[in-house]
């Protein structure tokens, strides 16, 4: 499958369930900084861009196991008038284009999330459905991808994320590669579940050896 140029969740998806009448897929939903590539914190070029030297083989592995491969990720450089929307789709395409050069195997589709409650351009000030801890970019993804949530990981550094990926329904892993010691981003979400991981492990490495035994 040709990877998506980027997708973005810049209209606040509604939380539809994908059509499960149509043949679906697993995927791996990723974050992006933390998880794939180093957090420098406020990323805004392909200059900063480090990709972590097992993430092309670990995604392959996945690919070969028959998941897609999605990335989600809250970008707020753009709501801080860091960088545009136009940057972060570089830094996508940047990415893409090391990991199709180092393993042949890409993403499948980059959602991102542009706003914050507090965002310094008023034009992305907003409480949205997309920003994790809401699992607007799961959902949304999993209607255009065709993907079975229940079948699916979130990988995650944050509690953040593993919160997005238990309110869509999948399992979670986080990684210790990135905020994983942080505290929670800021947000008005709230949920009946714990952030609690289903699995903690070092990396992105290790959480794809958890995927795939547990597919077994």
């Amino acid at each position: 499958m040709l990877a998506l140029r980027l997708r973005q969740s810049g209209n606040c998806p509604d939380m539809i369930r994908p059509n499960r009448s149509m043949q679906t897929q697993p995927a791996i939903f990723l974050d992006r900084d933390g998880v794939l590539i180093e957090d420098v914190h406020l990323l805004t070029s392909c200059e900063q861009v480090r990709i972590f030297e097992y993430v092309p083989s670990a995604l392959k592995h996945l690919k070969d196991a028959g998941y897609l491969l999605v990335v989600v990720t809250n970008q707020t450089v753009i709501a801080r008038g860091l960088a545009s929307e136009c940057d972060v789709q570089d830094v996508h395409d940047f990415i893409q284009k090391k990991l199709i050069e180092d393993s042949g195997c890409g993403v499948d589709g980059y959602y991102f999330c542009p706003h914050h409650p507090n965002a310094t351009d008023e034009r992305y000030r907003q409480v949205c459905e997309c920003r994790k801890p809401h699992p607007g970019m799961i959902l949304q993804a999993a209607r255009e991808l065709h993907i079975d949530i229940g079948k699916s990981w979130l990988v995650g550094d944050r509690v953040s994320d593993i919160l997005a990926g238990q309110s869509a329904g999948c399992k979670n892993i986080l990684v210790e590669t990135g905020m994983h010691t942080a505290p929670a981003i800021e947000s008005s979400y709230s949920s009946d579940f714990s952030g609690k991981p289903d699995f903690i492990c070092a990396n992105l490495a290790t959480a794809v050896d958890i995927i795939l035994k547990d597919k077994v």
